[in-house]
């Protein structure tokens, strides 16, 4: 199952308690979806898990912001790390980060614990821009519903 298909159900739910989307999806992928994986994927069923295209997977291979194994084929074979991983990529591109912070906060990841403070910075200017875009958004969806009324329609949802 996509990530796409698991935020379209969170989203769609309504009367889901207070845990947010993120929480929601986080949870899903680590317990129930990709722990569950006997194996690893290979390209294309890693590609649909996560909603990307198998190109998208060498590019950001490529690009070094993922590293799966390779079977004794040497096929890539993604594990449930790589998958999470790729999950937080598709994530993080959909918020607007660049491939430049991208790389920069995977690069970090990799060396350890150590930079956890640089990475929060990262996240926090990323939540800055994120909140942002929120509220522009908010702003077009509110003068959209506006336009909508004065021509005498009524704005769904």
């Amino acid at each position: 199952m996509s990530t796409e298909l698991l935020v379209e159900r969170i989203l769609a739910a309504d009367d889901a308690p207070a845990v947010s989307a993120a929480e929601a999806v986080h949870g899903l992928l680590d317990d129930s979806v990709i722990d569950d994986l006997a194996a690893p994927l290979g390209i294309a069923e890693a590609a649909e898990f996560v909603g990307l295209t198998p190109h998208t997977l060498r590019y950001y291979e490529q690009q070094g912001l993922v590293r799966p194994a390779r079977n004794a084929a040497g096929y890539r074979a993604y594990s449930a790390p790589d998958l999470r991983r790729l999950v937080f990529l598709t994530r993080m591109r959909l918020s607007g980060m660049t491939m430049q912070d991208l790389k920069r906060y995977i690069e970090l990841a990799d060396r350890g614990d150590s930079t956890i403070p640089e990475r929060s910075r990262i996240m926090a200017d990323q939540r800055a821009r994120i909140k942002k875009q929120l509220r522009e958004l908010t702003l077009a969806l509110e003068t959209t519903e506006y336009k909508i009324r004065t021509y005498g329609g009524h704005p769904a949802g």
